[in-house]
């Protein structure tokens, strides 16, 4: 994609660390030089409601994964219109900004920018720049505040930030170049994807019989009394799943005393649950002085841990098994923890609960509901069919052996698709900065038909709302009342 792209024959220093050198003939102004702040409000609140999404930028909220409450009115919240940039004013230093392609209401707490007449900036240039990687320092500098929680930016913050400006006709052919290489990345990714979903298909039926009917095909089959977990191996028993757990939900811990400071302990967070593993890519911490009074708290190896807001995504169910790598950590609020005792296995256990049988159950429980909420009730009152001790154990070892190359194939796909919005981000980061000449790659490119191709990352929006806070994509909620 990049063969035979080669650096301007001319480059300045540009005098600013994020940037480095530039082409000799662009120019770097100040951003209040070619946008101005807007603050038109809406008279009746009827228009489409519209939030930021770290992953997508500004978009429809009915699009997004936001779990923030709707407000009674909106009449009197901020418009904007296609073409003006908003930035969400708490969020601009976690990508939380975009131009937007709709009209709409966005958050009283957005700001809101309009290039000016004449400014020499095409708006879909500016969305690059502003969401690349290198202006990320320039929004991270200018947000201030005492917590990185409450880290603020501006509209004189922001105003004041420089921005790097080619001529006009260079600018749409970084857009140009930049929409081709996205799409073909898209393609690349949408490819990868569909091979993961046949392959967790796969495993999910291997899982489902097994725990289900056993590993002996000739077993002798009894009705279970429950509609979604029909006939069940005659010797198992039928029970709730709160007789043989212990489930602790996490502690309320006050955003405003999150720290970054890496001897810190981890707090497990919604956004570090996603089906089968544990991210750690966005994490906050809590004072490791104070660990010792949240012992209750604590996760251990063999912890089985649930997102309880939105459990179920396109991936699967939100759930993981705590594994060494993962502690010390701390469990924060909306996630549970679940602890066997009694005759089940732990993974034995989470293999039922990663399964069919329990998204069977949670699906009529989230019926006509707009954001899913699991409560501990609801999870102990999962009704499942249970193996003797010894039992649980062989279809542990069974599924494992039978699952173990559909795993690798799934974990080395995941792989190439996080390899390639690496590159995607690398790519945009080198083009809006003027590392990269594109302009001979541009004019030779052939027109394209957008709606042809995949809009997104299909699993981006899990990966964003995985947090809620933000998991399956990280939405910045900000259209609020």
């Amino acid at each position: 994609m990049i063969d035979g792209l080669k650096p301007y024959a001319e480059m300045k220093d540009s005098e600013l660390c994020w940037l480095g050198d530039i082409p000799a003939h662009w120019r770097v102004k100040r951003a209040k030089a070619v946008l101005r702040r807007i603050d038109v409000r809406s008279s009746a609140g009827a228009e489409e409601l519209l939030t930021v999404s770290s992953a997508r930028g500004v978009v429809p909220r009915r699009t997004a994964n936001v779990t923030m409450f709707q407000a009674e009115s909106y009449a009197g919240h901020k418009l904007c219109w296609p073409g003006d940039l908003v930035i969400n004013s708490l969020w601009a230093w976690g990508k939380g900004l975009g131009v937007s392609q709709h009209h709409g209401i966005v958050s009283t707490a957005y700001g809101v920018y309009r290039a000016r007449d004449a400014s020499g900036i095409l708006p879909r240039y500016l969305h690059e720049l502003v969401r690349s990687s290198p202006f990320h320092w320039e929004l991270q500098v200018r947000s201030k505040g005492v917590w990185i929680s409450r880290l603020q930016l501006t509209d004189e913050s922001f105003l004041n930030a420089p921005l790097v400006v080619p001529p006009l006709d260079e600018q749409a052919a970084i857009v140009r170049f930049l929409d081709h290489a996205d799409r073909r990345i898209r393609l690349a990714i949408a490819a990868k994807q569909k091979l993961i979903k046949l392959l967790e298909e796969q495993k999910q039926a291997i899982i489902h019989r097994a725990v289900t009917r056993g590993l002996d095909p000739d077993v002798c089959l009894k009705p279970s009394g429950v509609a979604w977990l029909g006939d069940v191996p005659a010797h198992w028993e039928i029970t709730r799943l709160g007789r043989l757990i212990k489930l602790t939900t996490g502690f309320p811990f006050k955003s405003d005393g999150f720290t970054h400071v890496d001897d810190d302990i981890r707090l497990m967070r919604g956004i570090n649950v996603s089906p089968a593993r544990l991210r750690w890519d966005n994490v906050v911490r809590w004072p490791m002085s104070e660990r010792p009074n949240f012992r209750e708290y604590e996760l251990i190896p063999g912890d089985i841990v649930l997102g309880m807001d939105r459990p179920i995504i396109q991936r699967g169910i939100r759930l993981a098994v705590v594994k060494e790598v993962d502690v010390p950590s701390l469990l924060l609020q909306r996630v549970a923890r679940i602890r066997v005792r009694g005759d089940l296995n732990a993974e034995f256990a989470a293999l039922l609960l990663s399964g069919r049988n329990f998204a069977s159950y949670l699906a009529p429980i989230f019926t006509g509901i707009s954001v899913p909420h699991l409560s501990p009730e609801q999870i102990k009152a999962f009704r499942l069919a249970l193996p003797r001790a010894e039992e649980q154990q062989k279809i542990v070892e069974d599924v494992t052996v039978r699952t173990g190359a559909i795993r690798s194939a799934i974990d080395r796909a995941e792989r190439e698709i996080e390899l390639l919005r690496e590159y995607r981000t690398r790519l945009i980061a080198d083009v809006v900065t003027g590392k990269l000449d594109v302009r001979e790659a541009a004019a030779r490119l052939p027109d394209e038909v957008e709606s042809a191709e995949p809009a997104r990352d299909e699993f981006t929006a899990d990966e964003e709302s995985d947090p809620i806070e933000v998991d399956d994509e990280a939405e910045i909620e900000g259209v609020a009342g």
